[in-house]
């Protein structure tokens, strides 16, 4: 009884595990961030700016994480419900209204507020699909009813996030199979899913391969819908020439790409040390897109390891809450959202490597960043929410 009541007057509740990894990701974020920042700091001359910046956002996101971590896991319908509507129409609104970075409109801005709706239509997404998933079964699992609804509206939603940002629809859909897998959803249908998506893929490729310059040429320069897919085609088809003489190659042409390598090569598998880094003053998103990379050249194969089974460890405590929990919605909800994030987290980390096509995909709580940290670390605080709230199987009940 007195254990009890203990545990009630804590400040943190849920998996410790879980914590854990979220609190030493956010740690090395800190002190990568800091060292990767440096063209940043050079442009505007306050060094401690960027910092501290991502140190305040940092705490925000922490704070975020401890607060929905207190809230139970069955608001969580509703609230997901609720932003997918929201998140709609907000993604109708980027296309036409949207600020563009990198050439990319994903941005809307409301006064000092600048945001990205893809962010917060990916949670509430997987969070109103799981919803649907769990409510709407028969006696074989997720009706077809059920299956209609997730199908349509994910339809919708990745057809408007498509446009602009296809590295995150590309995501999304990833991870809505994973979740339509774990809800045992018919395995004919899956199959189907597969196919289409592997058929799907190939096209993509081909046709990236099969396009004339000419035709790409014309669409970079116009601003319609089809005005990123040069950008597409070329990180697909990589076409940087490649002299015989490696002298004669231009790093220049691909700074993301060609630095991150000689980052990676120059590490020495044992590291410049934190801080350290040479390639950070190269690359241009060294503190976001390409950070996996600053992190090899610092900390050597070892702190590569180390980030990567941080991540696999968050999946498998993850799984663990999944598999306890009685109720099916926070048992689906817990494994979407882990998803979501090691699945970001192993494409940025294959950009970063030169194993994937560049995505512009940040790493999840260790790049800089705004609205993609804050909504990450909702993602914490819900996986957190439902290890601590949801009532657990009967024999799980004393764990």
């Amino acid at each position: 009884m007195k254990l009890d009541k203990l545990k009630n007057k804590t400040l943190i509740h849920g998996d410790l595990g879980i914590w854990a990894v979220f609190l030493l990701l956010c740690a090395i974020s800190l002190i990568e961030v800091y060292s990767a920042s440096s063209r940043m700091t050079f442009a505007s001359g306050a060094y401690w700016d960027p910092i501290m910046q991502h140190g305040a956002f940092m705490l925000m996101g922490i704070f975020i994480a401890w607060l929905v971590h207190l809230v139970p896991c069955n608001y969580f319908k509703l609230f997901c419900t609720i932003g997918m509507f929201v998140s709609l129409f907000l993604l109708i609104a980027v296309l036409a209204i949207g600020q563009k970075t990198n050439d990319a409109g994903r941005w809307i801005s409301i006064g000092f507020i600048r945001f990205q709706p893809s962010e917060i239509a990916k949670l509430s997404l997987v969070g109103f699909s799981c919803f649907i998933l769990s409510s709407l079964r028969d006696e074989k699992g997720a009706s077809m009813t059920a299956l209609k609804i997730v199908g349509l509206t994910a339809f919708i939603t990745l057809l408007l996030i498509f446009t602009e940002n296809a590295s995150t629809a590309f995501i999304i859909a990833i991870v809505l199979f994973g979740i339509c897998f774990y809800a045992q959803v018919n395995r004919k249908i899956l199959i189907g899913l597969m196919l289409i998506g592997t058929l799907g893929i190939g096209s993509i490729f081909a046709f990236a391969y099969a396009i004339p310059e000419k035709t790409l040429d014309e669409w970079s320069a116009s601003s319609g819908i089809l005005h990123r897919v040069p950008t597409w085609v070329h990180r697909i088809t990589d076409k940087q020439e490649r002299p015989e003489d490696p002298r004669m190659f231009k790093p220049q042409e691909n700074p993301q790409k060609a630095y991150a390598k000689v980052a990676i090569a120059t590490s020495n598998i044992i590291g410049r040390g934190p801080g350290n880094s040479r390639q950070r003053d190269f690359i241009p998103q060294a503190f976001s897109d390409f950070i996996y990379a600053i992190i090899i050249e610092e900390l050597g194969f070892l702190g590569a390891v180390v980030v990567l089974g941080l991540y696999l460890v968050l999946m498998y405590r993850s799984m663990r809450i999944a598999q306890k929990c009685k109720a099916l919605f926070p048992s689906y909800l817990v494994m979407g959202l882990a998803l979501m994030i090691v699945v970001q987290a192993m494409m940025n980390m294959a950009v970063a490597v030169g194993a994937f096509p560049v995505t512009g995909q940040p790493l999840p709580l260790v790049s800089r960043g705004g609205t993609s940290l804050f909504i990450t670390c909702t993602y914490i605080g819900m996986i957190l929410s439902v290890s601590h709230t949801a009532k657990r199987k009967p024999e799980y009940e004393n764990q």
